[in-house]
């Protein structure tokens, strides 16, 4: 079977199964985020954490509640990492140094997961599992929470509240991301996956030397580690080493999973609004962008450049060879269209325009389908300008929903676009403008550039996956690249709520003869457009000097 053929196969049937589960997992969790009863063990957390499960929020109060809990999450980390040496199963690292472990705090609460360290010999188990892996689960269901709020704001009509943040993080995490997890972990165990307690290994190689190979409680962080499309790998090779990945099937599955909640989200939004056309509309435009992803990087990575890789038809540099260019392909141009940054092959291996349609995932904002929860509320935010753009061409107040989109909520909608592209292009500037920088850059010309803005890109859209060949585990980087995404996460997440409350106010408007059905196939390309109009306008500059210089070289 050749290269072309397998890829279109997987694709295929990767494109399958998500179809099938946007109806049925859409619907689940429709279901576990609107009803009206609590289980027990979501009143013994609402009693813990002192929170009154019949409550509402204004968009100002869920807005704390968020970044409370983000506050408070990035100092437990934090203090965990500096003691850990003091901790059980700490297997004798010592305490993760200051800068380092503000940027993993920051990193794994954001959803970012970027590791400047090798996992395996930096981190104890009882910090992976009781924090990284905590904060896996949280930090995803945040995004989903966000996501659910500004649903609401669609479909409620002169209402002051979004519901209640700590019912819907306690909801998410206990009925939609434990039990997958759990069942996952064991499929995993099953095929190859380890999952243990040992301190490691010491083994004899092929060539004869000694190399400690380091166990863990791996399998169980695997799952959340791509359904919650956070990315951070227990080891430094992620999800391209054997014992987190051990099977072309399980990496089969980690895409799906990387895709699962995503991709079935579009159904929440429809079926919450009372039309489920609309849906069916984000969903489209999601795929739209994604399929092109996945076919522009597998086309260009089957056909890399070169006289070795044109004769054994690809590049098989950076990949791992029980995956292949296509699987890796797949892999790549999902973890990049979402917000999980795990890799199965290394992305600095690319060619310069597959590694630049890499970084435009990012920069696209990873709405295609983008993380759990801020890849449907991103694309949310980009219907509200289309809207806005089309009601300009006709000359009419843009209406969404039923809902107008007057300044209030443009505004709110602009400085979310704009935020993130602002700390990308600023931060990129910065670390080019400074010698010192310049010089932990292993590679000069159009790559090290490349480099430097995938590796802002990916924090200030919280990805977490990097082009490697420059040392980021500097105070300056760890500082400036935490920085990015602290930022890059929590102003967007503002808006985003910001929005929300401003259109739940709001008395639905009867749609007219001049009101823009968007449910059709016009707006869903209209949607397409306005996504890579926009990002190209904002990026184009400085892609031309990184990846589209490089592929022209």
């Amino acid at each position: 079977m050749n290269t072309t053929t397998a890829g279109v196969l997987f694709v295929g049937s990767l494109i399958a199964a998500l179809v099938v589960s946007y109806r049925f997992f859409g619907d689940y969790m429709v279901r576990a985020l609107t009803g009206t009863r609590h289980s027990r063990a979501e009143r013994v957390v609402y009693k813990l954490i002192g929170a009154d499960p019949a409550g509402e929020q204004t968009w100002g109060v869920y807005a704390r509640s968020v970044l409370a809990f983000s506050a408070l999450s990035v100092l437990f980390l934090y203090a965990f990492q500096r003691v850990q040496d003091k901790l059980w199963l700490g297997l004798g690292f010592p305490p993760v140094k200051a800068d380092q472990a503000w940027n993993t705090a920051i990193s794994f609460m954001s959803n970012t997961n970027w590791q400047s360290y090798s996992g395996e010999s930096t981190m104890g188990h009882l910090v992976q599992m009781s924090g990284l892996a905590v904060q896996n689960f949280v930090s995803a269901a945040v995004g989903v929470a966000v996501a659910v709020a500004l649903v609401r704001g669609f479909a409620r009509s002169k209402s002051d509240t979004l519901g209640n943040f700590w019912v819907d993080l306690t909801r998410v995490c206990l009925r939609i991301l434990l039990p997958v997890a759990v069942i996952g972990a064991i499929v995993f165990i099953a095929a190859g996956t380890i999952q243990n307690l040992s301190s490691g290994t010491d083994v004899t190689t092929l060539a004869g030397a000694t190399q400690h190979v380091t166990g863990g409680p791996v399998a169980s962080q695997e799952v959340i580690k791509e359904f919650g499309t956070n990315g951070g790998g227990f080891y430094n090779a992620n999800s391209a080493h054997p014992f987190e990945n051990p099977t072309a099937w399980t990496n089969w599955l980690q895409i799906f999973l990387i895709l699962f909640i995503p991709f079935s989200l579009p159904r929440v939004f429809g079926r919450m609004v009372g039309d489920k056309r609309q849906g069916v509309a984000i969903a489209a435009v999601m795929a739209i962008i994604a399929i092109g992803s996945v076919v522009g990087v597998m086309a260009l990575e089957a056909h890399h450049p070169g006289t070795v890789p044109q004769a054994v038809g690809s590049s098989m540099e950076g990949r791992e060879t029980r995956f292949g260019v296509a699987n890796s392909a797949t892999f790549a141009a999902a973890t990049t269209l979402t917000s999980t940054g795990a890799v199965d092959s290394f992305h600095d291996s690319y060619s310069g325009l597959g590694g630049g349609i890499l970084m435009l995932n990012m920069q696209l904002g990873e709405v295609a389908p983008g993380g759990t929860g801020s890849g449907l509320y991103g694309m949310l935010v980009l219907a509200v300008l289309t809207v806005f753009v089309a009601g300009l061409m006709v000359g009419r107040t843009p209406e969404y929903l039923g809902k107008k989109i007057g300044a209030r909520e443009i505004k709110f909608a602009s400085l979310y676009f704009l935020v993130t592209p602002c700390i990308v292009l600023v931060g990129t500037a910065l670390a080019m403008a400074s010698p010192n920088q310049r010089a932990s850059m292993l590679n000069s010309g159009p790559h090290g550039f490349s480099e430097v803005l995938y590796a802002f890109s990916s924090a200030a859209n919280n990805n977490g996956s990097a082009f490697a060949g420059i040392s980021v585990n500097t105070t300056w980087y760890n500082t400036a690249l935490g920085l990015a995404m602290v930022l890059g996460r929590l102003l967007p997440i503002i808006f985003v709520l910001g929005l929300a409350g401003s259109l739940a106010k709001q008395k639905p408007t009867p749609a007219s003869a001049g009101t823009l059905p968007t449910h059709r196939p016009l707006f869903v390309g209209m949607v397409v457009g306005v996504t890579v109009i926009l990002v190209a306008l904002t990026f184009f500059p400085a892609l031309a000097l990184g990846p589209i210089a490089e592929g022209l070289l």
